[in-house]
């Protein structure tokens, strides 16, 4: 079975999604288990926490969930706050595993396609296709990526990005 080669507008979608994923994973590489569990913001937030979020709340939900309507919690509490004895490499794994589950969903979807499934208690807004969903993953990746940028600077000083010859050492 022969697929048709991708659109340019999913392969610049795909491409940006990507790259947000790979600073999410980029910037926290080389933190220890105990940098990566310490609340760094008053909100009490983790790293940690912060990359279970994206797997399970935006990775899991939106395209598993809403995109190809699969029959998963929409509801799932266990976002943000990785248990105590689950160790940093599985939340890692977790993350990858989503990522791999929606990149073979998004393959063969539609980008005009609407959400399969909506949560009723979005009553007040609605993404009306596969493209705002993907754009929407987008967004939500890039803000927690900045996220953790500031929460890498204030845990050991290091940064993703940045001129080489910024005074702030890069990751």
């Amino acid at each position: 079975m022969t697929h048709p080669a991708p659109s340019r507008e999913r392969t610049a979608l795909l491409g940006w999604l990507g790259a947000q994923r790979e600073h999410v994973l980029g910037v926290v590489r080389g933190l220890p288990e105990e940098a990566l569990r310490r609340p760094v913001m008053p909100s009490g937030w983790t790293c940690l926490g912060m990359i279970r979020h994206l797997a399970v709340d935006d990775e899991r939900f939106w395209f598993r969930g809403v995109a190809a309507g699969e029959p998963i919690d929409l509801n799932d509490p266990t976002g943000w706050q990785p248990a105590p004895d689950e160790p940093a490499e599985a939340v890692f794994d977790l993350y990858r595993h989503e990522i791999a589950a929606s990149d073979v969903l998004l393959a063969g979807l539609d980008l005009d396609a609407p959400p399969a499934r909506w949560p009723d208690y979005f009553t007040d807004w609605r993404l009306r296709d596969v493209r705002e969903i993907i754009l929407h993953v987008i967004a939500e990746t890039a803000a927690h990526a900045g996220h953790l940028d500031a929460a890498r600077e204030l845990i050991d000083g290091r940064t993703w990005l940045g001129p080489p010859d910024s005074r702030v050492p890069r990751g």
